[in-house]
């Protein structure tokens, strides 16, 4: 069965047998060996078997006269068009909303109670919007861009409040090391630096949840017993966990690439690129936000 957790799931994961597709090389018309938990593999009933366009009319042995081979067509799959499509207009979104909210909501000391609870509520919405998407088995872009809209919001107000009363320049900060992982783990991932695989999956999904657990016991202290909780997320226990954050960021986003590579190589459904838009952005916001978090406390005056 396929984990539906919005945080650490992605298409492609099965609980029975790991990530899908790894260290197996796609077959046409056939099942790659080790793909039986891929939900893009070519097992008897799958629909993507049947693919007309995966299938060569003229491959009949000894036929002469035969008109040459039809190029393969990508039509109704993904492509790496599609997702990066997908992607931009996600994060096209997300940033629109985030500059608008930057501009329209002011964080003075007048104004910044009311701004910081539109986030805080812009960002509930967004998490309730993310939860649905997950739990659906397929893709529906209107949720994904709302998402994408309301979270921006709250980037766009936290952002604001950093930038202006702690830190300024933080928010470009945070958007150049973001952008830095990104670039080095897609090299990373290209060149084969970076190995995704069983192991690799285990090791990532261990360790995201032990750090969400924690940070959520962290945020329980706070909430209940005031201050800074056990410290976790303040002062030099804060800069090494946001450092992990960041490094936890980067893994997904190597898996975030091993799931575009294989729904691409299994010709999984054109609506599949929303889904990785989906992945992408999700993984940036929290790479973005652990950035961010360094960011203030190593400007805090606490």
């Amino acid at each position: 069965m396929r984990s539906r957790n919005p945080v650490f799931s992605r298409r492609g994961f099965s609980r029975d047998n790991g990530y899908a597709g790894f260290n197996a090389a796609p077959q046409a018309g056939g099942q790659a060996v080790g793909t039986q938990g891929n939900p893009y593999a070519q097992p008897a009933g799958n629909p993507y078997a049947q693919n007309p366009y995966a299938q060569n009319p003229y491959a009949q042995q000894g036929l002469q006269g035969a008109p040459p081979q039809a190029p393969v067509t990508t039509a109704g799959r993904m492509t790496i068009d599609d997702v990066v499509l997908r992607t931009a207009s996600t994060l096209g979104t997300l940033i629109v909303t985030a500059a608008l909210a930057w501009a329209l909501l002011p964080v003075d000391d007048a104004h910044i109670s009311r701004s910081y609870g539109i986030g805080i509520g812009a960002a509930l919405i967004g998490m309730v919007l993310a939860f649905v998407q997950s739990f659906k088995r397929k893709a529906t872009p209107a949720l994904i861009l709302s998402y994408a809209a309301f979270e921006g919001v709250f980037l766009g107000v936290v952002s604001s409040i950093v930038d202006n009363r702690i830190a300024s320049g933080a928010a470009m900060q945070a958007v150049i090391g973001t952008m830095a992982v990104f670039a080095g783990v897609l090299v990373a991932y290209k060149a084969g630096w970076i190995r995704v695989n069983r192991r690799f999956y285990g090791f990532v999904m261990a360790a995201a949840l032990g750090f969400v657990l924690l940070m959520m016991v962290n945020l329980l202290f706070a909430v209940f017993g005031g201050g800074d909780g056990l410290g976790f997320r303040s002062g030099p226990l804060g800069i090494f966990f946001g450092v992990v954050g960041i490094l936890l960021g980067a893994c997904f986003l190597a898996l975030d690439f091993k799931q575009v590579e294989d729904g691409i190589a299994y010709g999984a459904p054109k609506d599949e690129a929303w889904l990785a838009a989906f992945g992408l952005t999700l993984t940036l916001v929290w790479i973005y936000m652990e950035f961010l978090r360094i960011i203030a406390i190593l400007n805090s005056n606490d």
